[in-house]
């Protein structure tokens, strides 16, 4: 498979997960986190699906298209190992969507990346919250959900806190 197909497999899946997410989570209260900004097109599609909820970005360094930057006082700069658990004390187990799209090309270390995260991402989220990555994640307490049917197996991943 073409560089470019695996693209458009990830984002055909990507969308289809959040667009799943998005109307799962209606309703509920609590922030969302978008984690790695990157160009902001998944930011720009979360802000055009909720108007109504506030949505946090993580990032290192903004460098998004300007159209798709979030104000500033939505976000949080740094390393997700060190702001994570500072916006946990903040927001406690609020959130009702969390989405990270934090990985790179190198599948070994996206893995060893996912799994020093996971635990700091899975305290944050409320009852009934979704969290969708691009990558596996490995959590203690989230359940993996079946993801929807125009999504690509492997290519995106939704996990439901049930308790």
């Amino acid at each position: 498979m073409s560089r470019l197909d695996v693209f458009i497999n990830r984002m055909v899946s990507q969308r289809a997960c959040l667009d799943y997410a998005i109307d799962a989570t209606t309703g509920m209260g609590g922030p969302v986190f978008e984690l790695g900004l990157g160009n902001g097109r998944t930011f720009d599609h979360l802000r055009e699906r909720m108007p109504e909820r506030e949505i946090y970005v993580f990032e290192r360094k903004v460098e998004s298209n300007p159209a798709s930057t979030p104000d500033e006082d939505m976000t949080i700069l740094g390393d997700v190992r060190e702001t994570l658990p500072q916006a946990l004390k903040r927001f406690g187990p609020t959130a009702q969507l969390v989405h990270a799209d934090l990985g790179g090309h190198n599948l070994e270390k996206n893995v060893l990346f996912a799994k020093t995260i996971s635990p700091l991402i899975e305290p944050m989220l409320a009852v009934g919250g979704l969290m969708v990555s691009s990558d596996r994640m490995f959590f203690e307490n989230l359940t993996e959900q079946p993801i929807p049917d125009t999504a690509i197996q492997g290519r995106c991943f939704i996990y439901r806190r049930d308790i």
